[in-house]
């Protein structure tokens, strides 16, 4: 048997801690008024996708599933880090080390949950149709 590499948990642990930070920064960054508007999209979208429940792939799917977030979220943090003024993202980063807990969009989940309601009624409806 050979000898297996192991990932580091803590390297693992510590890299996401510093995105999650970097996301709540970005969810600050999009609130301030000195952010340009394109910045803004582009910061909706990566934060649209980070806090989502649904994945562009599925995490059940091996290897692509994880890979997706692995990939997409630091690509699209870093593309929104370029756009937003350093000035603004140093505000952010500031703020966002005191924050405990990522922000709660309570609209945010309504729309989710809303989302799913609707996607469950058509499919319900769906197989109604089928079987009637």
């Amino acid at each position: 048997m050979g000898l297996q590499r192991q990932i580091p948990v803590d390297k693992l642990r510590a890299w996401a801690r510093a995105l999650k930070r970097e996301t709540i920064a970005l969810s600050l960054a999009y609130r301030d008024p000195r952010t340009p508007w394109y910045a803004r999209v582009v910061v909706a979208c990566v934060l649209a996708y980070a806090f989502s429940p649904i994945d562009l792939i599925p995490d059940f799917i091996p290897i692509l599933g994880f890979l997706d977030d692995a990939l997409l979220l630091p690509l699209g943090i870093a593309l929104a880090l370029r756009l937003i003024p350093p000035a603004v993202m140093v505000e952010s980063r500031v703020q966002a080390a005191t924050i405990a807990d990522k922000p709660v969009s309570r609209a945010g989940a309504v729309a989710i949950v809303l989302l799913w309601l609707a996607a469950l009624l058509l499919c319900g409806w769906l197989v109604r149709g089928l079987l009637i």
